[in-house]
């Protein structure tokens, strides 16, 4: 792509947002199926509780917790002073315990049980021990909810799912078993509430539901799925909602203390489930690792206060479109924007802005909306943005740079590209102060109407190229061409001081007559006619600027300076001298040029005559090219008066 076409293309901000936002997310198309992705969303979602911190659970929600200290009770077992504790002396605890643990809690008035422990086989202890459970669970019958297991048996064909269930063994009418599994996402962590049973397997209800039905706390549909967690492991500890298994069957503790005799489990739903790890039952969840009694009380807990999160769009082509249109509209307000470092804050604080969105949906409303692609996808929309920004400044610039070196000193180029903000100021108009050089062929209209326009143009050519490598190299601006003649100014658009300027625009003249005089014997070993020119330099003040109409402007230098300097030139014909400057040149570089005083003559337009000078050239150098310019006038024009050196 052209630069033309390439900045028509970026001066369209929908054509940048388009072509930004589609660089941006070409390749990911299913967004949601796209693992690595998925994941991504998932763990940013995660880092979101994180930053929520925790949050007070329900108070009507508390953990019996097996944990390491009550795994160790049975160490301590005495017939005589601790006999409560021979239950737990071996693991699996005898299943006694747990029926004398849940006939307390709801004799103290616990509105439910909860048991996240599998009894799914008969009790390694005798039928005895099963028979004091199943005690327990037909006096209390709905009030106590056993756990349910979906498994997995592999066999050389295939995975065989089955069903373990507590109803096997306890023949118990009606008795609530509810399935205790979660399903991970991709990601292998636990985030939703599971919803029904494997297919072809016995329908029963989730351990969160069951429990809050066996309660009698009606709760809303759930509108989401996903877990609204209260805070990592340990968040029940943390606000005093968790207890040790062993201080209900402790009576020091059972009697005294949070408890106060069963007072502190009355009207709660209470949870038995272990958290120790040497019981393998530490699920990764949404926050980190947690025992699973724990993410079961994070699930009751947001199913009753109906906090599960939804998704926000649900679908991957509605996710999708919802990701092109949010990111085709900041790519289209970044395209707006010029400056590169103002584009990349914008597009760092709609990352931003998205990523506070996202949070602020996720946690205050529940809803969760797609964050990560969009983050990513205005990113590299941002990034794409200004990559082609850039790619399209240096074009520019290079282009910009290509067209100035044509018309003014590479020097000069580097200032002006270094500092585009001064250039840009000079451009809606200035006044400065500089030299203007004027140069003509003499005789060109004669010689034009003898020369093939063909051979006219192709020598014409040839002359300008040199007259203006030499003017570049003194760091001369080429103004214009005015058919054989030429306009440079030195000072402008950048200057090197007055002094330096005119100084320039003196070499530049005499670099000139030097290229003229290796023209010329070129020319005549050719059999061409060779050419003779005149060169008058002025200077003082300029008013620069685009000039013109709206639908063709010209950087251009106007002033009285400009024309005096093009009288002065026209003067070289009577004064027979090729380069001819003005007093108020002359009074800058007389300590280093020698000159001829031509004295005062009036101008065409001018009030007031202007002092001139012919310059023979620098001081010290020799005068042979002065002599050969002026013989070479002289035989041009044979009636003009000879002058004395000053």
């Amino acid at each position: 792509m052209g630069v033309t076409r390439m900045r028509y293309w970026m001066s369209r901000p929908w054509a940048v947002g388009l072509t930004a936002t589609l660089a941006a997310i070409a390749g990911i198309v299913g967004y949601w199926d796209f693992i690595p992705m998925r994941i991504l969303e998932l763990q940013l979602r995660s880092q979101f509780f994180a930053w929520r911190g925790r949050v007070k659970p329900p108070e009507n929600i508390v953990i019996l917790a097996i944990d390491d200290s009550s795994l160790k009770q049975g160490e301590f077992y005495d017939p005589s002073k601790r006999p409560y504790l021979e239950p737990l002396r071996h693991t699996p605890w005898k299943r006694v315990v747990y029926a004398q643990v849940i006939d307390k809690l709801l004799k103290a008035g616990a509105r439910v049980v909860a048991v996240d422990v599998l009894f799914t086989t008969p009790s390694a202890y005798g039928i005895q021990d099963d028979q004091a459970l199943q005690e327990v669970l037909t006096k209390y019958q709905e009030r106590v909810i056993l756990a349910a297991n979906f498994s997995v048996s592999q066999t050389t064909e295939a995975g065989i799912e089955q069903l373990e269930t507590p109803a096997d063994i306890f023949a118990v009418h009606p008795l609530t078993p509810a399935y205790v599994n979660f399903f991970p996402e991709v990601d292998g962590t636990v985030r939703s509430l599971p919803v029904g049973s494997p297919e072809g397997l016995p329908e029963l209800l989730s351990f969160a539901e069951a429990t809050l039905k066996s309660a009698k706390i009606d709760f809303p549909k759930p509108q989401g799925e996903m877990i609204y967690f209260y805070g990592p492991e340990q968040t029940w500890l943390s606000y005093r909602q968790q207890i040790p298994f062993y201080y209900v069957i402790e009576p020091a503790n059972w009697q005294s203390g949070l408890l106060q005799n069963g007072k502190f489990f009355q009207d709660k739903i209470v949870l038995i489930g272990s958290t120790a790890p040497s019981q393998q039952d530490i699920q990764p969840s949404a926050v980190g690792r947690m025992p699973g009694v724990e993410i079961h009380a994070n699930a009751i807990a947001c199913l009753m206060q109906n906090l599960l999160i939804r998704e926000g769009i649900k679908g991957e082509w509605e996710r999708g479109l919802f990701t092109f249109l949010l990111v085709f509209l900041v790519s289209g307000g970044l395209s707006l924007l010029r400056h590169p470092l103002l584009q990349l804050a914008v597009t760092l604080v709609a990352v931003l802005a998205w990523g506070a969105i996202a949070y602020s949906s996720f946690i205050f409303a529940r809803i969760a909306l797609p964050a990560v692609l969009p983050m990513l996808a205005m990113a590299g929309s941002g990034i794409t943005l200004l990559t082609a920004t850039a790619i399209l400044s240096q074009m520019e610039k290079l282009a910009f740079k290509r067209t100035l070196e044509r018309y003014v000193a590479a020097p000069i180029v580097q200032q002006i590209l270094h500092q585009p903000e001064d250039y840009r100021a000079m451009m809606a108009g200035k006044t400065i102060k500089a030299a203007v050089l004027f140069s003509d062929i003499r005789g060109f209209t004669t010689i034009s109407s003898y020369l093939p326009p063909q051979e006219l143009v192709q020598q014409l050519n040839e002359y300008l190229g040199k007259m203006v490598d030499v003017i570049l190299a003194h760091r001369g601006t080429i103004d214009k061409f005015i058919g054989d003649a030429i306009m440079a100014e030195f000072g402008s658009p950048i200057s090197s001081g007055a002094k330096e300027d005119a100084m320039n625009a003196i070499r530049a003249a005499l670099g000139m007559r030097q290229a003229l005089v290796e023209l010329r014997k070129m020319w005549q070993a050719q059999g061409k006619i060779p050419f003779v020119n005149g060169i008058g330099i002025n200077y003082g003040e300029l008013t620069v600027g685009n000039i013109g109409s709206p639908r063709r402007l010209e950087y251009a230098v106007i002033g009285d300076t400009v024309n005096v300097a093009s009288r002065v030139e026209g003067m070289t014909k009577l004064l027979g001298t090729d380069i001819v400057i003005t007093d108020s040149l002359y009074q800058l570089v007389k300590d280093e040029v020698e000159v001829v005083d031509c004295g005062e003559h009036e101008l065409k337009g001018r009030a007031r005559a202007v002092h001139l000078y012919g310059v023979i050239g620098l001081k010290g150098q020799d005068r042979s090219l002065y002599q050969q310019a002026r013989q070479v006038l002289q035989e041009h024009h044979p009636l003009l008066d000879k002058l004395k050196p000053e």
